[in-house]
This record gives structure tokens, sequence and C-alpha cells, in this order.
């Protein structure tokens, strides 16, 4: 399972919660894959996924997250994909 953050250079709220969510998403799910997306490097990629805020939050290539969700929220998504309800 991949999990993307989408987010822009120098957003504080982005960088502030990039390590929990990190943190939950590895706790969850055995062998997550981690990926922080630059939007300036990947702007065609973001817009393909629908992306309108930043940041964002993207679980196998599709936008789950428009908005940055909590740690317990992004566990439960990726506890819930992995057939652990």
């Amino acid at each position: 399972m991949k999990v993307e953050l989408i987010y822009a250079p120098g957003c504080a709220k982005c960088m502030t919660a990039k390590v929990d969510l990190r943190a939950a998403a590895e706790a969850a799910v055995a062998g997550v894959e981690w990926a922080e997306v630059d939007v300036l490097d990947a702007l065609d990629y973001a817009i393909e996924l629908g992306v309108l805020t930043l940041p964002a939050l993207a679980i196998d290539g599709s936008l789950v997250f428009a908005a940055l969700p909590s740690p317990t929220q992004l566990r439960d998504e990726l506890l819930r994909r992995a057939g652990h309800d």
C-alpha cells in the first residue's frame, strides 16, 4: 500500500503533520510505502488525482483525503483498506 502526501514547499501545516501521519501509517500497515510529493515537481500528477487544495493525501494512486487527516483518520482508513475493520 502506498501513501502519498501531496504538499507545497514552505507549508507549515504539511511539515508539522507529516511526521505523525507517517508514523501512524507505518504502525497501521506493515510494509506501507510513504512518499512525499512536492506539487511543484508533480503538478500534472496532482491535477490527475483531483487535488484542489494542499496538503492532500492519496492512497494507492487515488485521492482519499482532500484535506490533511488526523493520524487516527489515516490509521482507520488504512486498516479498513487492509481488511482490518
